[in-house]
């Protein structure tokens, strides 16, 4: 996972309720269910004048939705760049997850693998070659993917499922699908230890 030390500063309901939605932020940076201690660089979803009480809602550059009681001590709060503050660590991007719709003009197998071909030799053989129409920001975090039967009893052993993927961008798992009669569990990555002795 990369980050960067940013010096950054809490800020009251009061500070927040002064922001508008080009001001950059930082909340907390759990996604998908995977928790994260650290902050994402976010921006407001409606001005902060509009606050009425609750908590402001705001979007992260990874596209997660994140609503924050800015005085809840047991909350990550809205953070702001400031000199004088505190160091924070704030999670870094990927790279960009780019989807396209294309039209190939009399395109077949042949003109697609040479199109595959040229992004691969552009942008190394990482590229997920899946097209539809949007971008988003892929965060530096990997996870863990595996397989569980999807009507698996409860408490059964972790014998019972198979790895599907290890260190893999939570993004890339939206593409892929689970095995008839199986579900996707994602867990954030751990290195596997290999405790075996050597001579």
């Amino acid at each position: 996972m990369n980050t960067e030390k940013v010096t950054a500063r809490r800020l009251a309901a009061e500070e927040i309720s002064g922001l508008g939605l080009q001001d950059g932020i930082f909340v907390s940076a759990g996604m998908e269910g995977i928790p994260l201690d650290c902050y994402a660089p976010a921006f407001l979803t409606e001005p902060g004048k509009n606050f009425e009480g609750g908590s402001f809602a705001t979007r992260t550059i990874f596209g997660e939705e994140v609503h924050v009681l800015p005085d809840d001590a047991e909350e990550g709060g809205i953070w702001i760049a400031d000199k004088e503050g505190e160091e924070i660590e704030v999670l870094q991007s990927a790279g960009v997850l780019l989807n396209l719709a294309l039209f190939v003009p009399a395109g077949n197998r042949e003109s697609l693998e040479s199109l595959y071909s040229a992004a691969r030799d552009a942008f190394g053989a990482g590229i997920v070659q899946r097209w539809s129409e949007e971008v988003v920001v892929v965060p530096d975090v990997k996870v863990d993917l595996y397989e569980e039967p999807a009507r698996g009893r409860k408490n059964t052993s972790n014998q019972n499922r198979d790895r599907r993927a290890m260190d893999i961008y939570p993004t890339r798992v939206r593409f892929l699908e689970p095995s008839e009669g199986w579900k996707f569990v994602v867990e954030p990555h751990k290195e596997i230890v290999d405790e075996t002795p050597t001579i």
